[in-house]
């Protein structure tokens, strides 16, 4: 791993390493199943490493596969938003999570946050972004073909013809895109679908510049912002919601410490994004009034539910992966 920080005189790169002065970190094998690895939860464990941050003292990192942690009615969200019960929280467990049954390979780092804040502003933005690289071993270029700060904003918000700029591009460069946002297409697209559903008059729609671009005011705005930019953002002054008593449905569930100020394993992004795109905010007072939001108070749903039970109270947070074995074990 490596560190990379900025100064005056531009990036510098430290590479990472552990107590003993290795940088090189081994994973554990993928999960084949029970009789190969029998108790794979604690095989998996030794394999968290204890990081030096230099000037911060340590952190930790895991590199392995976990069970997909991430929720959502995937067949029925993109078949127009085809849901059989679209509006109600009692709805909100009645379909199935598409990715329930699905491991992936996750690197979960944790540091401390005062390695991440600069002078006396709390408040970090955070984007994560994959390479594709070709050519030879002796000369390999790499392209950035992803990128991703808030969840299902290229696939929700950005248009058909600009995804591929966006997933190529970088935040401070979103000014672009910045139509997409304050004239989204998805509330006009409910609207079409579920006629109940009336999309939010109130346009430009300055309650997702705050949520995309810009930091909710007084929650997760950061001090000096020179540029709108589509990142996760964190105010790290902001207690941390005790597990166990976390709502999953973050800010707009009344609950500071969740999404979209930052993002915790069991907030249900789907449900948040889908009640902010009908205008949440505006039905709550901010960047707007209530009357700006026919449907703002609506529970709208994708029905595949989570929450911050579905995961674990300790590093890695993210539960062990499924056995790709479902037999007994035969001796």
């Amino acid at each position: 791993m490596t560190l990379v920080t900025y100064g005056a005189n531009g990036p510098s790169e430290t590479l990472l390493k552990d107590k003993s002065g290795q940088s090189n970190f081994q994973k554990p094998v993928d999960r084949i199943g029970d009789k190969s690895i029998p108790d794979y939860p604690a095989y998996a464990a030794a394999f968290t490493h204890d990081v030096i941050v230099p000037g911060c003292g340590t952190g930790r990192v895991f590199v392995g596969q976990r069970k997909d942690p991430f929720v959502v009615n995937l067949g029925e969200t993109f078949d127009l938003a085809n849901y059989k019960h679209p509006v109600g929280e009692q709805y909100a467990a009645s379909a199935q999570d598409d990715l329930a049954g699905k491991n992936v390979t996750s690197i979960v780092w944790e540091i401390r946050s005062a390695c991440l804040t600069n002078g006396n502003d709390p408040v970090i933005g955070a984007w994560t972004t994959s390479y594709l690289g070709s050519g030879n071993n002796n000369d390999i270029h790499y392209k950035q073909v992803s990128r991703l700060a808030n969840p299902l904003v290229n696939e929700l918000v950005i248009g058909l013809k600009d995804k591929d700029t966006f997933n190529m591009s970088v935040p401070k460069n979103d000014a672009q895109f910045a139509t997409y946002v304050t004239n989204p297409t998805v509330p006009a697209l409910i609207q079409a679908l579920f006629p109940d559903v009336k999309a939010p008059t109130k346009i430009p729609r300055t309650d997702l510049v705050a949520v995309f671009l810009t930091g909710i005011s007084g929650i997760n705005a950061p001090a000096h912002l020179t540029t709108p930019s589509e990142e996760m953002r964190l105010n790290t002054s902001i207690p941390v919601t005790p597990y166990g008593s976390q709502n999953r449905l973050g800010v707009i569930g009344g609950d500071k410490a969740g999404y979209p100020n930052g993002r915790r394993p069991g907030d249900d992004v789907v449900d948040i994004t889908l009640r902010v795109a009908e205008g949440r905010l505006y039905a709550l007072g901010l960047y707007g009034k209530p009357s700006d939001a026919p449907a703002g108070l609506l529970d709208l749903t994708d029905g595949a539910y989570t929450d911050d039970t579905h995961y674990l109270n300790v590093f890695p947070y993210v539960k062990p992966p499924l056995s790709d074995s479902h037999q007994p074990i035969h001796e």
